[in-house]
């Protein structure tokens, strides 16, 4: 898998609404392994088979082992850090999600990436709340694995 040139947006919180409509990503490709998906089950309490065990995966509609889809959320977070930098903010923090969907599983071994697109801004008092919606994609997938709208707050 070739690497692509990778493009970081870099702002201020006050820039931070001139960024409406920009895309962000992709970011690079992360590759989810079993150990992984063993340690978020060990965190989550989410000890469902098909996450877990080869043999009973095997027999479940995906063929082999996939990630948990709360997992794959959760990479949200470091894929977004790959693409988007405020650098002059105190505090950033995850305000939540309008909308969260997992169309497609992550396999077991397989690479996710993160695309983007700031839709909406909005001043905070000391800060910028933005709206992102986030497409999680698989490599060799025709569906996402995840699309979210999430929103995110930043403080200076």
């Amino acid at each position: 898998m070739a690497a692509p040139a990778i493009t970081k947006v870099s702002t201020t919180v006050a820039g931070l609404p001139a960024l409406q409509g920009q895309s962000l990503g992709p970011s690079p490709w992360f590759r989810v392994t079993q150990a992984d998906v063993n340690a978020y089950a060990d965190v989550s309490r989410d000890r469902n088979p098909i996450h877990l065990d080869p043999t009973v995966a095997a027999r479940s509609p995906f063929g082999r082992t996939v990630a948990h889809g709360y997992l794959t959320l959760s990479l949200i977070v470091p894929l977004m850090a790959e693409v988007l930098e405020v650098t002059d903010m105190t505090t950033g923090m995850n305000y939540g999600l309008d909308r969260l969907r997992f169309p497609a599983p992550v396999p077991v071994g397989g690479h996710i990436r993160l695309r983007g697109e700031i839709v909406d801004t909005t001043p905070l008092e000391a800060g910028q709340q933005i709206s992102v919606a986030v497409t999680i994609e698989v490599e060799g997938s025709a569906k996402p694995a995840c699309v979210a709208k999430m929103l995110l707050r930043y403080y200076r």
